[in-house]
């Protein structure tokens, strides 16, 4: 899966949309949209339809038709205007669509769904917390993908530093400075793409103000030009100031920022789950997954929020049509919620937000995530996940200038601003 499309947890339709589906709630297929460049879903829904979901699949036959992910927005708006979206779908590129289709009714209620189905214990309370802070409180989407994020680090190098897991943010800093005085670069991120940086203030932000604070910058409570937002911004300027992310941040790209952890010549790196991917690369780790360590961002002193709110996202999300909604749907549904879970970890040792039946047996990195999404209960949000296009543009292409020194935090922080106010 590709950095870039979890960071816009964009997801992409089909081309027919309504195939040989008739509307009006009695589809005649299990159509299902998604981008041409994930295989990952469809893959996994094609597996089930020729085991634990082989009756459903007889009476509603899945039939999965792709598009290119430039050409979903444009896709969706289109059938949902002609009433002919189909059975299942990739939401949009950003959560303002699937809003938009959820207020014109197109989109399927999965809280009342599942409850009547009597297999709401099957999605992870986490993952629907996620789906609820990104989608207006509704939960319009599923989680066939879920990953959450933090620091991962170098356990020898910690320890042989005598260094311990930090529990706040200054023991964080404090840790950094040790490991700088020790000639070890701390921090390997991209400066490139932005958001490994960008991360770290809203992950800060969580911290200090409460899982909302993002969510008050889309309600108009608060701006990003505020004080605390602003200070948030300068804490992680102040980092690069010291030069704990190394020499020449901004021409760091993202293959370049993992390999640099993984090959031990930093302590530490922020990142998605999704990463488990890398890890697990033998000829990429020349540290060993067994000398990688986890922890979340830690707590402010005096803050609002609690490290036990991990920021999370759903990946590429699906949605299903309200309209195209019958007892055959919901068999189907039905089946993926009991299922799917468990057969992700087990086929392709891939994290979702639906609840394993029981769990196999998993390399320790990925048990290690799987045990902490089974215990997170709510999540938080990243910098730009309430953004529009712009602002999230400027906001990631302004971040490295910002940690490297060459912008002010209150720059940065009147740029993002101001483009998120003109959307």
């Amino acid at each position: 899966m590709s950095a870039a499309a979890l960071l816009a947890l964009t997801a992409c339709g089909g081309s027919g949309g309504g195939g040989s589906s008739s509307g009006g709630g009695d589809p005649q297929e299990f159509s299902f949209l998604i981008n041409a460049e994930n295989t990952t879903i469809p893959d996994e829904l094609t597996t089930l339809s020729k085991d634990q979901c082989k009756a459903e699949n007889k009476d509603l036959p899945l039939k999965i038709e792709t598009v290119p992910q430039t050409q979903l927005d444009q896709k969706l708006q289109l059938l949902a205007g002609q009433d002919a979206l189909p059975v299942s779908f990739a939401a949009g590129n950003t959560p303002a669509l699937t809003e938009t289709l959820d207020k014109d009714g197109q989109l399927l209620d999965f809280e009342k769904t599942f409850t009547d189905l009597g297999v709401i214990d099957q999605i992870s309370p986490a993952a629907i917390s996620t789906i609820k802070s990104l989608y207006g409180g509704k939960f319009n989407v599923l989680p066939y993908q879920y990953n959450i994020e933090g620091f991962w680090y170098n356990k020898k190098i910690f320890a042989d530093n005598g260094l311990e897991v930090p529990q706040t943010y200054d023991d964080l800093v404090s840790d950094a400075a040790a490991l700088d005085e020790a000639g070890v670069q701390p921090f390997s991120a991209s400066g490139e793409q932005g958001w490994p940086l960008t991360r770290l203030i809203s992950g800060y932000l969580s911290r200090e103000l409460g899982p909302d604070a993002m969510q008050r910058i889309k309600d108009g409570d608060a701006k990003l030009t505020d004080p605390e937002y602003v200070d948030a911004a300068q804490k992680i300027a102040d980092l690069g100031d010291k030069g704990y992310f190394g020499k020449g941040l901004g021409s760091i790209d993202y293959d370049t920022a993992i390999n640099t952890f993984l090959k031990g010549d930093a302590g530490i790196l922020y990142m998605g789950s999704w990463v488990l991917g890398s890890f697990a690369d033998e000829s990429l780790n020349k540290i060993g997954s067994d000398n990688i360590g986890f922890f979340p961002f830690p707590n402010v002193e005096g803050g609002a929020g609690s490290s036990e709110q991990l920021p999370a996202n759903v990946g590429l999300p699906m949605a299903f049509s309200a309209k195209q909604y019958n007892k055959k749907v919901g068999a189907w549904l039905k089946c993926i919620a009991e299922n799917y879970g468990q057969a992700s970890l087990e086929d392709q040792n891939s994290i979702s937000g639906f609840v394993p039946a029981t769990t196999p047996e998993l390399d320790p990195l990925t048990k290690l995530v799987q045990d902490t999404v089974d215990k997170t209960t709510e999540s938080t949000l990243w910098f730009e996940a309430l953004f529009g296009s712009k602002a999230t543009t400027v906001s990631q292409t302004n971040a490295a200038p910002l940690v490297s020194g060459d912008q002010s935090p209150e720059d940065f922080m009147k740029k993002v601003q101001d483009a998120q106010g003109s959307k």
